[in-house]
């Protein structure tokens, strides 16, 4: 019965996205959703884009291990980012009126770091979209009672979520984002009510966490663990912020208004409902020790299932499978449409030159999310890490190579297209170098060096003469021409608010 309610909820969804497909006429509106979205929406899909499956199944295996000092990267940096980025990133991008992040690069500092930023940008994605897919298929394996495997479930996952984002885009994923926020937040509640009452209420498993450290948050007096402490948080806090799913969701705002607040209430709503799960995977070593020892050395990631399966009634296990498989087609959906739009625009778009029209383009971001979605599933099929480091390690490259560039180019003056390439030089390597040729646990972790590199590589750049680059190359003439048609067409809410537009 729990596998019949999985299937006809994944119709549902499907159909959903599919009917949200009808609002898609060009690139804009399957980029950024015509840039039409309310704020009740934007704040849903900022929400449940980050609340995947690391928030259900990994941040709860983690904390189980470690307690709060090892979900520093997430949820604390993770929710962070999307406030910050609402209070100070939102507004200067929102009246830029930009298709991609990759956009931004280019008008600032020219093609080569416009090339760089987004293939940093888009290889970043496969850990985090690959977190979603082998989710899919442990979800699948667990609900089908093994009579599915996971390597099934996930091509079964992959393939279903593509078909409505291939044909709805931002539409169709904002749309049912909205519906998903709602699933997972009744979802959580409820079967965080049933389990509370199965150990005594809330404050009992609390008073038995923080007795057993589990509260414990700060690093110790020691330098190494400070700047571990450190370099984690500001991997997901910073190396988040330069990413197209994020920008797509301040970008599709009907106003500048909207993307500045809908970040800031969507990462405080997931900031608090991330701790849920964590409440629901420590309940466990109360109500059921012996599996939670079972399975804590071996695959930590199925004590929260395993728990709803054998300690809770149907309905409760079909709320909480319905707000688990919300939160990863929600994230997988987004993270899917965000590199292949940004790849499609800014690798192969300018490749074509005055060859690509509008549709073409439509049609060969359709074709490159199709492939990325295959590439993702096979990097999950292959990959041996948690779903939590998955994520974790996603956001290293983009931390070292387009964090410092962007935060520049919006609030330095002085900086320069050489600047941003020696930035991106010297993080990139010297992340490489630690990672690759460096000790196992070095005193410095390599993406918090190749942060400092990065910094360093900017102002050395930026004040130095000019050696590296050449002068800023104005932006063609045919791509100043296709931003002004398609943001002209058929979006007359915009033509309410020309002084948005700049």
């Amino acid at each position: 019965m729990l596998l019949w309610f999985v299937i006809a909820y994944w119709i549902v969804s499907v159909g959903i996205g599919l009917y949200a497909a009808t609002r898609v006429h060009n690139t804009r509106d399957f980029a950024i959703a015509g840039r039409g979205l309310p704020f009740y929406m934007v704040t849903a899909t900022v929400f449940a884009t980050w609340f995947g499956s690391e928030t259900v199944l990994g941040i709860p295996a983690t904390f189980l291990k470690d307690g709060l000092h090892g979900v520093v990267a997430d949820p604390f940096g993770a929710s962070m980012c999307l406030i910050l980025v609402g209070l100070f990133f939102a507004a200067p991008l929102y009246r830029m009126n930009l298709l991609t992040i990759g956009d931004f690069y280019r008008n600032k500092f020219g093609r080569k770091v416009e090339v760089l930023t987004t293939l940093a940008i888009v290889i970043s994605y496969l850990g985090w979209v690959g977190a979603q897919i082998t989710a899919l298929g442990l979800v699948f394996n667990v609900v089908s009672g093994g009579e599915i495997s996971k390597l099934a479930g996930m091509w079964i996952g992959s393939g279903t979520i593509l078909i409505y984002t291939l044909f709805g885009g931002m539409w169709a994923v904002a749309i049912t984002d909205f519906l998903q926020m709602i699933i997972i937040v009744i979802g959580m509640l409820f079967i965080g009510h049933e389990i509370s009452g199965q150990v005594g209420g809330v404050g009992v498993v609390v008073h038995h966490a923080i007795e057993a450290g589990k509260f414990d948050f700060w690093p110790k007096a020691d330098l190494k663990e400070i700047i571990g402490f450190a370099a984690a948080w500001m991997t997901m806090m910073f190396g988040s912020i330069p990413q197209q799913d994020v920008f797509q969701r301040v970008q599709s705002s009907k106003t500048e208004k909207i993307a500045i607040w809908g970040a800031v209430l969507g990462g405080s709503l997931y900031f608090v409902f991330a701790f849920v799960p964590m409440f629901l995977a420590y309940s466990a070593t109360l109500i059921d020790p012996a599996m939670v020892n079972r399975l804590i050395g071996t695959d930590p990631q199925m004590i929260l299932p395993t728990l709803v399966m054998q300690h809770a009634p149907l309905f409760a296990q079909v709320m909480f499978f319905g707000a688990l498989l919300s939160a990863i087609k929600s994230c997988a959906s987004a993270t899917l449409l965000a590199p292949s739009v940004t790849f499609s625009e800014n690798i192969l778009k300018p490749m074509a030159g005055h060859r690509l029209s509008d549709r073409q383009l439509l049609h060969l971001m359709r074709v490159v999310t199709v492939l990325f979605t295959i590439m993702v599933t096979l990097y999950a099929m292959n990959s041996s890490a948690s779903i939590f480091k998955m994520v974790e390690n996603a956001y290293q490259i983009t931390l070292v190579v387009a964090f410092v560039p962007l935060t520049a180019g919006l609030f330095w003056k002085r900086s320069t297209a050489q600047g941003a390439q020696v930035a991106i030089f010297c993080g990139l390597s010297v992340w490489l170098a630690i990672l690759l040729a460096g000790p196992d646990d070095p005193f410095i972790p390599a993406q918090f060096a190749g942060l400092i590199a990065s910094i360093a590589g900017m102002l050395a750049g930026s004040l130095l003469p000019n050696v590296v680059a050449g002068p800023l190359p104005q932006e063609p003439e045919h791509a100043r021409l296709h931003h002004h048609a398609a943001s002209h067409t058929g979006h007359v809410a915009e033509l309410h608010h020309p002084h948005q537009k700049t």
